[in-house]
């Protein structure tokens, strides 16, 4: 009876392990997706966490009079200036002409500076033929030129459009260079060896490989082209942001003026963002990679 009973306990505790086991297994993956939702979290807050705390001391500068409020207004101030001009269509007015003129300059810059890049990278000849004058007109300021686009082009869009398109061809240019140039050579010579031609080996390798670095390119070429686009329409416009902060400004309206700050930062973060979620789907390889 006593050996029957001790078989039974043998067999019995290999069963409870199996059951046990899985204990351990459960809690490490629970742990591991507590990490990862507080990490997530983290990488949300900080952020939010930042610019709370700037928009808190812009608000209580003014009130404690750390600052001249006539010069920098409440927040809150500036936010209720920004409704108005929304709720009176003026800020859509402003936004949509920027948008238009950015954008066209931009898509140009696109079109015409990745072919570029990519025969400069690529063909030797082409880079040798066209290096120089490249070199002469990306050492110049596009602010630097902005009395030339005016008198060639006049002071309409034509000029403002050329301004924008010269001001985000060269980051595109040189960024789309450099990445064409840095894609690994083993890459290219295995595609040569699977039989790939040029056309299949600059689509398969060489431009997904080059993705990461052309983008880069983009969004600096972004940046610039608002930045740019702005100062010019201060200088000569009669509708657009960098208009309604110089009209602002000199009719005094501060807190409209700030409003049109506020609007390009967020014209600005649009952007940013659009573009990231662009390069995040041309490039999820490097996700698997």
């Amino acid at each position: 009876m006593s050996s029957a009973v001790q078989v039974l306990e043998k067999t019995a505790a290999p069963a409870e392990l199996e059951a046990a086991a899985p204990v351990p297994v459960v809690e490490a993956q629970a742990s591991r997706l507590l990490a990862a939702a507080l990490g997530l979290a983290w990488r949300v807050l900080k952020p939010t966490v930042v610019i709370a705390l700037f928009l808190a001391l812009w608000e209580t500068a003014p009130r404690l009079g750390l600052v001249d409020e006539v010069f920098l207004p409440r927040f809150s101030v500036v936010v209720q200036a920004f409704a108005e001009l929304v709720a009176s269509g003026e800020m859509w007015e402003h936004v949509s002409t920027s948008l238009t003129r950015s954008l066209s300059g931009f898509t140009l810059a696109l079109l015409v500076a990745i072919p570029v890049g990519i025969g400069i990278a690529w063909y030797k000849p082409v880079a040798d033929f066209l290096n120089p004058i490249l070199e002469l007109f990306r050492n110049t300021a596009a602010l630097a030129l902005l009395p030339v686009f005016v008198l060639i082009l006049g002071i309409g869009e034509t000029s403002k459009v050329a301004l924008v398109l010269y001001a985000s061809f060269f980051p595109i240019l040189l960024n789309t260079i450099t990445g064409v140039r840095t894609v690994d050579p083993l890459l290219i010579k295995s595609a040569v060896s699977l039989g790939f031609g040029p056309l299949r080996l600059f689509q398969k390798v060489v431009l997904p490989a080059a993705v990461p670095s052309i983008f880069t390119g983009v969004r600096m070429a972004a940046a610039s082209s608002i930045l740019v686009l702005i100062a010019a329409e201060m200088v000569g416009a009669r509708a657009g942001l960098g208009y309604l902060i110089t009209a602002a400004q000199q009719n005094f309206q501060i807190p409209d003026m700030y409003a049109g700050i506020l609007a390009i930062s967020l014209v600005g973060l649009a952007f940013n963002g659009i573009l990231v979620a662009l390069e995040r789907r041309f490039s999820r390889w490097r996700n698997h990679s």
